[in-house]
């Protein structure tokens, strides 16, 4: 069972990034293609769908959206022309909604299920417009509880992520974490990425090491420091931005 309880909490929590991005006007009015990987009830990708300029007379921006789920149907997609509907697994083979690739992929409260989640990211790497945006949020499940180590783990789940290991297989797989943004609020269990698609192809995991991450870019200044310092990514030597310019040191945590 998910951290979120039903789908309006999860939206409620989408929201809390969303709004975020929403701020940057040039930014909103530059998407042309979304995909919701793992869309649930499509919450989000009808929040995608329906957003508007921010001036005093609103133009709506018509991003062209599709939800990704193993659902059925989507009613969302019923509503709204600018929404398709892809009935498979977000791990496997998904077809923009026109020739082109998706300018942002989104998924929310979705990742921890993939049961293959190098392979998945190389993927979503495939699909992704130049400088695609990737927007990853999923629950850390090994926390501090009443100064305990706590360590959950739901049905379908077989993995559990922090952000060093995070940053690891998305930079692995092309995803640019240099300019990106990351957030894990103190007592929060949320991990919140966005990166961008890099020149560089998916690479071999197990060919791959921190170094060559690092000489390639694509890891964030302060793991940069912290690898050519011990040899290894600590996530004490973390200290990351978040899209409204502020810092969180993982050292607290």
């Amino acid at each position: 069972m998910s951290l979120l309880i039903n789908a309006e909490a999860s939206h409620a929590h989408s929201l809390h990034t969303l709004n975020a991005l929403y701020e940057y006007d040039d930014f909103m009015e530059s998407i042309q293609t979304v995909v919701d990987l793992g869309c649930g009830e499509g919450r989000d990708i009808e929040w995608w769908a329906t957003r508007t300029t921010r001036e005093e007379n609103p133009r709506p921006l018509n991003i062209k959206c599709t939800g990704v789920d193993v659902l059925d149907e989507l009613s969302v997609a019923k509503k709204y022309p600018n929404i398709t509907y892809q009935k498979t697994d977000f791990e496997g083979t998904i077809y923009p909604a026109t020739n082109s690739q998706f300018d942002i992929l989104w998924s929310h409260d979705s990742f921890q299920y993939a049961i293959n989640p190098v392979t998945t990211l190389s993927k979503w790497w495939d699909i992704a417009s130049p400088g695609g945006m990737l927007a990853i949020i999923v629950p850390q499940t090994t926390n501090i509880h009443r100064h305990q180590l706590s360590f959950t783990q739901e049905s379908n789940c077989y993995y559990h992520y922090t952000l060093v290991n995070l940053i690891h297989m998305l930079a692995v797989t092309g995803w640019d974490c240099k300019h990106g943004y990351f957030l894990k609020r103190p007592k929060d269990p949320w991990l919140n990425a966005i990166v961008y698609k890099s020149e560089h192809k998916p690479m071999d995991p197990k060919k791959t090491n921190w170094y060559t991450l690092s000489e390639m870019g694509l890891l964030p200044e302060s793991a940069d420091k912290s690898v050519y310092a011990h040899g290894e990514l600590r996530q004490q030597d973390l200290l990351l931005q978040w899209v409204d310019h502020s810092l969180s040191w993982m050292g607290q945590q």
